[in-house]
């Protein structure tokens, strides 16, 4: 049976800018994740935490957030490749996805402290190529990941003597990506060690994961999230417009809609924007942003604003001041993700999608992944045949999956776009 088929129900010109204005456009044409896909995540604990998937999951809804995709995360502490293969039938083929993340290695290698055997690879590497062929025959795409370092306490560089197992294990990942067809590589391992080693440089007691040394907290998440978009194709692009206020004229404008445009003799700009897709970073993350751009990288939100007087200028969002730049900064063109995403209107939507992404993942995970699929078995005393259990089970599982819907259908509410005013004033000057 199909647990998937039960829940999830379908749903129903660019103008000339200024080099420093342009920016990766909206586009579904280089990304992996394709409008209806339904995506499996598949992996050890640190998948299980549904960190680093729903951050993936947020960026791709609010980037496309017309986009009809469905996310499943069926991380198992623990876990590791030949876990993966024996359960793919369960917790893959029974969601019916189009496409997937695999992210073993760190269990597989016998963790951060252990040296190389011949035999955990081997069993890794077969195990692998065994869901590569599972992934092929039900023709799901697939993105292979590999496990990030281990961020020991150990001073030194991120690369340690026996992280170098993990490293090995990595390269493996790639291998495997490379002899199949419809696959991609997503090398999480490096830039998280570079960005570790970049930290240890300025202090060797710098650690940057937020977590322990094998599960990486929100930062490291992030990061790890970011790097798996990165690899995916993800467009950068939020919006862009660029406004020039002596000739009172949009220039240039990209994703977005701008309509109402008025610009004062006082120097008061304002008009109406509706944006295509949304800014997202998880404030919990946002120590990781003193060694990795992050926020700025993913999110190209960008205002240009000529023709002003010299001084310096408040940027409003719904009337809610989020940023104040200079007649020269706005003159070369800033973006303004950090700040919509502080507050004002553009935040409180990102926040609404997060909340109800976060409800469904915590939902399937407790009430239906954990709570019933993984359920172990009964007392003997119960009487109760592994037949008779498997059948309360599957009756169990479709009547949870009965409320997926509607979690799915919260989050897509979330994400219906609305204009939002924004105002130019000279700083200090009342609305």
């Amino acid at each position: 049976m199909s647990h998937l088929n039960i829940a999830l129900v379908g749903r129903g010109t660019r103008t000339a800018l200024s080099l420093l204005l342009t920016a990766l456009p909206c586009t579904a044409a280089e990304f992996f994740l394709k409008d209806h896909d339904k995506i499996v995540m598949m992996g050890d604990s640190i998948t299980e935490q549904h960190m680093y998937s729903s951050y993936v999951e947020a960026w791709a809804l609010t980037r496309f957030p017309g986009w009809d995709l469905k996310f499943i995360n069926v991380g198992i502490g623990g876990d590791g490749a030949p876990g993966g293969n024996n359960r793919f039938k369960r917790d893959v083929i029974a969601f019916s996805p189009t496409a997937m993340t695999v992210n073993f290695g760190m269990n597989d290698c016998g963790g951060p402290g252990s040296n190389f055997n011949e035999g955990q690879y081997k069993n890794f590497t077969d195990s692998m190529q065994k869901i590569a062929g599972q992934a092929k025959q039900a023709n799901i795409r697939v993105a292979w990941c590999t496990t990030t370092p281990a961020e020991v306490m150990d001073e030194g560089p991120s690369v340690l003597p026996y992280i170098q197992n993990l490293e090995k294990f990595a390269a493996a990942v790639k291998e495997i990506a490379a002899n199949h067809g419809n696959a991609l590589f997503i090398d999480q391992f490096h830039p998280f060690a570079a960005a570790i080693d970049q930290a240890r440089a300025a202090n060797p007691k710098n650690r940057i994961g937020g977590g322990d040394p094998v599960h990486p907290g929100p930062p490291g998440q992030t990061l790890m999230a970011s790097e798996i978009l990165k690899g995916m194709g993800f467009p950068t692009l939020v919006a862009a417009v660029e406004i020039d206020a002596a000739s009172r004229k949009v220039v240039g404008k990209q994703n977005c809609t701008i309509d109402g445009l008025k610009v004062n003799p006082d120097g008061k700009i304002e008009f109406s924007q509706k944006d295509n897709a949304l800014p997202f970073f998880p404030a919990e993350a946002n120590s990781i942003l003193q060694w990795v751009p992050i926020l700025e990288t993913m999110n190209n939100y960008r205002l240009k604003v000529t023709g002003l007087k010299d001084g310096r200028y408040e940027i409003h969002l719904g009337e809610i001041k989020v940023a104040e730049h200079s007649a020269a900064e706005l003159a070369a063109g800033v973006n303004l993700a950090a700040a919509a995403l502080t507050a004002g209107p553009v935040a409180e939507q990102v926040k609404a999608v997060w909340n109800a992404i976060d409800a469904k993942n915590k939902y399937f995970h407790d009430r239906i992944f954990a709570g019933v699929i993984r359920a172990g078995g009964v007392p003997d005393f119960l009487e109760i045949t592994p037949e008779m259990l498997e059948a309360k089970r599957a009756a169990a599982i479709a009547k949870r999956m009965e409320k997926m819907p509607e979690l799915f259908e919260a989050i897509r509410k979330t994400l219906v776009l609305q204009p939002h005013l924004v105002t130019i004033v000279p700083a200090g000057k009342p609305l």
